[in-house]
């Protein structure tokens, strides 16, 4: 697929997700953070999980395995993307646990800071990654899973410590320490 028509699938499914969020509330995201169902009884947040482990957000499963920061440039010789400050890939495996296609995007995805400000995904730098982002608009069938990167701009003296993962933009996320 072309990045163009990447591009413009992605503002598709933006218009279309934001259309169909417009009368929603958040606390109607098909259950809760813990794919369908808390083991804390209510509608809480699961506990948050480390690098390495699996945690689960509507209908799909994340597994960090590593962060990686201080990337000045994303790319090749002759296409590529320079950071703002510097770009920190995330590599994460994405497994549907659910019963249909659903599709997974960076822009669902979140980084913070120590003192809590948030990041969202660079989507421009993930599509010089090529093949390795799987991040962009990835449609995943059930029972299967891709392994990709996010990749975020942060400043060049800031530290990600956790990530907020989402299976949609209206899904309660799940928290990972790095």
């Amino acid at each position: 697929m072309s990045k163009t028509l990447k591009i413009a699938l992605g503002i598709s499914a933006l218009i279309v997700f934001g259309a169909c969020g417009a009368g929603k509330t958040a606390s109607n995201n098909g259950g809760s953070a813990n794919s369908g169902g808390s083991a804390n009884g209510g509608g809480d947040k699961p506990a948050a999980v480390g690098i390495g482990q699996p945690a689960r957000d509507g209908k799909f499963e994340f597994t960090v395995s590593k962060l990686e920061c201080g990337i000045s440039k994303i790319g090749d010789k002759y296409l590529n993307r320079t950071a703002q400050g510097q770009f920190c890939k995330v590599s994460v495996s994405v497994k549907n646990i659910g019963d249909e296609a659903k599709m997974f995007s960076d822009s669902n995805q979140f980084a913070f800071n120590a003192a809590g400000q948030k990041y969202e995904a660079d989507s421009a730098a993930a599509i010089y990654l090529g093949q390795d982002s799987k991040s962009f608009l990835e449609n995943i069938n059930p029972g299967n899973g891709v392994n990709g990167v996010v990749i975020f701009d942060i400043p060049k003296d800031a530290k990600i410590v956790k990530l907020e993962l989402h299976d949609s933009a209206l899904s309660g996320g799940v928290t990972i320490n790095v």
